[in-house]
């Protein structure tokens, strides 16, 4: 089956709403989870009693792979340029404790069978195809996840009830954004703008816990 037959892979910026869609979905990725645990001080045993304290995100690590050489343009700004963006700090989003910006959040998705909300917490570029003038059209990118959300713990779905028209609605909880939204009704984060619409939104990067939104049909 050829790369072309699969559902593209996409990471979306949670905070902007915007996706970037991977040209080749990963050969193959690494899931790491560490769980933290005490070791106690125990006299006169060969072992000391372990207690645990508590879990660390779990991390995803992937190559993915970018080529731009039968189109002859610069691979950066066609596709590895939009990654180094989740790296930057939006002003936009200020910690409350010292007024500072951050990272924007990201949801990595394969399709409808998982997903993963996380940060970017390493970055890495490796070019290895060039045209004459220098240009690279050929690059890896090494992308390394942490996760901020635990979604083993989350509900199939937000608590619903039905609107006027068959449609759904969704309180807005501590953390929500459209495109996280999006993403727990109709499978796909990118449908934010169908969620924006019918609410009338104009400020979308701000969800005020409490509020009521009309989920529309598809």
């Amino acid at each position: 089956m050829s790369d072309t037959s699969l559902a593209h892979a996409t990471v979306t910026n949670l905070d902007q709403g915007n996706t970037i869609k991977c040209m080749f979905n990963p050969k193959e990725y690494t899931w790491t989870k560490t769980n933290n645990w005490d070791e106690g001080k125990v006299p006169a045993k060969n072992i000391s009693d372990l207690h645990f304290t508590g879990g660390k995100s779990a991390t995803l690590k992937m190559d993915l792979f970018f080529d731009t050489y039968a189109e002859g343009k610069d691979v950066r700004k066609e596709y590895t340029d939009a990654f180094w963006e989740l790296m930057s700090i939006d002003p936009s989003k200020k910690d409350k404790n010292n007024d500072y910006g951050r990272p924007p959040r990201v949801l990595f998705q394969w399709g409808a069978a998982w997903s993963f909300e996380a940060v970017i917490t390493s970055l890495s570029q490796q070019f290895t195809l060039f045209l004459s003038d220098g240009t690279p059209v050929r690059a890896t990118l090494t992308v390394n996840f942490q996760q901020v959300r635990d979604t083993a713990n989350l509900a199939p779905q937000n608590p619903t009830s039905g609107g006027a028209g068959g449609e759904r609605v969704w309180q807005v909880g501590a953390g929500d954004t459209l495109a996280w939204i999006a993403y727990r009704e109709y499978g796909d984060a990118t449908k934010w703008r169908l969620i924006a619409q019918a609410n009338n939104l104009i400020q979308v990067r701000e969800l005020a816990p409490g509020t009521v939104l009309v989920i529309p049909n598809e």
